[in-house]
């Protein structure tokens, strides 16, 4: 029984614990951040490298998780991407493999801990913060990477000092609970709900390493509990796939029943060949100091996670099979709305958003090209056969302009400073392109009014209003392409055909006014006719506008 003294004592060694944990975690998260941020453009080649080849997926997962430091966060971003159908299943299952073996370097660092060590670490830490007093970007983002780092060996060399699990209390304490429980399946099942509560399998096993390291956990029972943190970590996934389509569904089945098979297999190994595993990772690192004691449980971590990958990597169609016969796809509305490659769960990695940001704004820009050609079909031919279509187009034009402005909100917080300006500039290409939306919506309707009186243009009109068309329309290529690939040099062209455009609605007006005089040319199409010349011209000053938001990203160009 504990004295009152003891009791208080202990309470003291467990809020130290707890202290020790959160600081791991919060420096894994500065170190994570910092990398992200540092590495952001690495990620997107890294994307850019997606291919059906499961070996090359293998590696993306593998890189990536290592430059985040976190499998959860890979996993919530892929299945960000499969939701926004930029990714297949067929190439996500092999990144989630390779996720799984991308985490294991945060254990290697943690077993590398020692005296010498640790005192660097503090000092980067202290660097690290007095760093984060520059006005320079870059010189903030290392020093949250050295704050980070530092920060993480301070939270493990609390959690292994005299007040927390150095304290004889505490060992008595977890040795107790660690008897009471000393049976395979109950082992792995602390390993999940820890996990599941943390959202890391990095933090859990870099907990088990430093409990390992000071006495507390035996090495038998630790290999347990790493595996049920493997089970944990899938929690993360399984959350971030809920409201996501099936695709997204079976992506986070599929890391489940990954890590299942994997630690069922581990289990039943170590279960049956408990001592031979055991002297095997004593033998890799003989010796009873801490480092040895905890470069162990790394390399189990590193052997399990590997291993389970080689043995399943085959069976790739095989998991995609299952998870499509688990999860069925679901009926839904034909005109559901929702944006094409963005998606919600893609602001843990800012970098990729904002160039699947752009992605949907060209694609949003693209279905306002089509529509402004549609929309002349009315007016020349007398035809409706496109209003569904425009009708459709339109609805997804503005659905996108006000779903990609609310995420751009919520992206704007958490960017560098050098990507705020590429926000800004988004805000004003989508209402370029929302008003250009617009007119072509009002082009259309004004061919549909025109067929319900039965009038028309006149040859000479239509010929007018062709070439100016042409001209708008060769505008959207220009300006496509300037935006899309950064191309100052398409600038000037840009200018030379708005400059045509703008002499093209003088002209046309003039020569419509001259046909009114001469009789050649009804008075009841003159208030159509000028509605669509000058529509034409905003169209074209809504395209300048576009093309050189890559170059005065706070405002429009032309007014």
């Amino acid at each position: 029984m504990l004295s009152p003294e003891e009791i208080m004592q202990l309470i003291q060694s467990l809020i130290w614990l707890l202290a020790g944990v959160g600081i791991f975690i919060v420096g894994m998260n500065f170190m994570g951040d910092a990398l992200e941020k540092s590495a952001g453009s690495g990620m997107k080649r890294f994307l850019e490298k997606i291919s059906n080849n499961r070996f090359s997926g293998v590696c993306v997962g593998a890189g990536v998780t290592a430059i985040i430091q976190s499998s959860s966060a890979t996993s919530v971003m892929v299945i960000g991407l499969v939701n926004a159908g930029v990714m297949t299943l067929m190439q996500a299952t092999p990144i989630i493999m390779g996720a799984n073996i991308g985490t294991t370097i945060t254990g290697v660092l943690v077993a590398l801990k020692n005296h010498y060590f640790n005192m660097a670490m503090y000092l980067r830490a202290f660097a690290g913060v007095m760093m984060g007093f520059s006005k320079k970007e870059k010189i903030k983002i290392a020093g949250s990477l050295s704050s980070g780092l530092g920060l993480i060996f301070v939270g493990l060399e609390i959690m292994s000092g005299e007040q927390a699990f150095g304290n004889q209390l505490v060992k008595d304490m977890f040795t107790a609970v660690f008897q009471k429980i000393d049976f395979p399946l109950l082992l792995i099942l602390v390993g999940v709900i820890f996990t599941a509560l943390i959202q890391s399998s990095s933090a859990a096993t870099g907990v088990v390493i430093t409990m390992v390291g000071t006495g507390v956990l035996p090495l038998e029972l630790a290999l347990f509990i790493v595996l049920g943190a493997n089970i944990g970590t899938c929690v993360t996934a399984l959350l971030a796939s809920v409201g996501a389509n099936a695709n997204s569904k079976r992506v986070a089945l599929i890391h489940f029943t990954f890590n299942c098979i994997g630690t069922a297999f581990f289990t039943a190994l170590i279960w049956i060949f408990k001592e031979p595993c055991v002297d095997f990772l004593v033998s890799a690192f003989p010796g009873d100091d801490p480092m040895s004691l905890q470069m162990r449980v790394s390399l189990f971590h590193v052997i399990f996670n590997v291993s389970t990958t080689l043995i399943l990597l085959p069976f790739v169609k095989q998991l995609v099979k299952y998870s499509c016969a688990v999860i069925k796809d679901k009926k839904e509305e034909e005109d559901a709305l929702s944006l094409r490659y963005v998606d919600e769960r893609l602001l843990t990695v800012p970098s990729v958003a904002l160039g699947q940001v752009k992605k949907e704004v060209d694609y949003m820009l693209g279905l306002a090209e089509e529509n402004t050609r549609l929309s002349f079909v009315a007016i020349d031919t007398g035809s409706t056969e496109h209003s569904e279509r425009i009708k459709q187009n339109e609805k997804i034009i503005n659905f996108t302009n006000k779903a990609l402005t609310q995420f751009l909100i919520k992206l704007s917080v958490d960017v560098e400073e050098s990507d705020e300006t590429v926000i800004g500039s988004y805000f004003h290409v989508l209402n370029d392109i929302e008003r250009i939306g617009d007119h072509a919506e009002n082009f259309h309707e004004i061919g549909l009014e025109m067929i319900s009186k039965k009038i028309s243009f006149s040859d000479a009109a239509r010929g007018g209003l062709a070439e100016m068309r042409d001209s708008v329309m060769q505008m959207f290529t220009l300006s496509k392409d300037a935006f899309d690939h950064l191309n100052i040099e398409e600038l000037s062209d840009l200018n030379t055909l708005e400059d045509g455009v703008d002499g093209m609605k003088k002209k046309l007006i003039s020569s419509h006014f001259a046909r009114l005089a001469d009789g050649n040319c009804s008075a009841d199409v003159s208030p159509y006719y000028s509605s669509v010349v000058t529509g034409l011209e905003r169209v074209a000053d809504h395209l300048v506008n576009v093309g050189y938001s890559i170059v005065n990203p706070t405002g429009s160009q032309k007014k």
